[in-house]
């Protein structure tokens, strides 16, 4: 992303944010968040009792907005895929000799 900055003195400068690696973390962060959030939901729904950490992963994991829930649910889905599918295409894939 382009920004234009403009000082005190007077003079215009021109930069470039560098945010998509901030938001590749954040988005790594999310995925994380969500694995533990879901962990600590299916021991709430078996009734057992949460620890602190699960309390607080479940509350940061609830207030996360939606579009970042859709996004890291994407990214672990995408990533597990392209996993998935580079593993089956080594181990079903056909090895010839030339």
């Amino acid at each position: 992303m382009l920004a234009i900055s403009f000082s005190l003195s007077g003079g215009i400068g021109l930069y470039t944010k560098k945010r998509m690696t901030d938001e590749a973390g954040e988005i790594v962060d999310d995925v994380y968040l969500g694995l533990h959030a879901g962990s600590a939901a299916r021991k709430q729904r078996r009734g057992e009792s949460l620890s602190p950490e699960e309390r607080d992963t479940l509350g940061r994991w609830e207030r996360l907005s939606t579009f970042r829930k859709a996004l890291a649910i994407g990214a672990f889905a995408i990533g597990t895929f392209g996993l998935g599918f580079a593993l089956g295409g080594l181990v079903f894939g056909r090895w010839r000799r030339a």
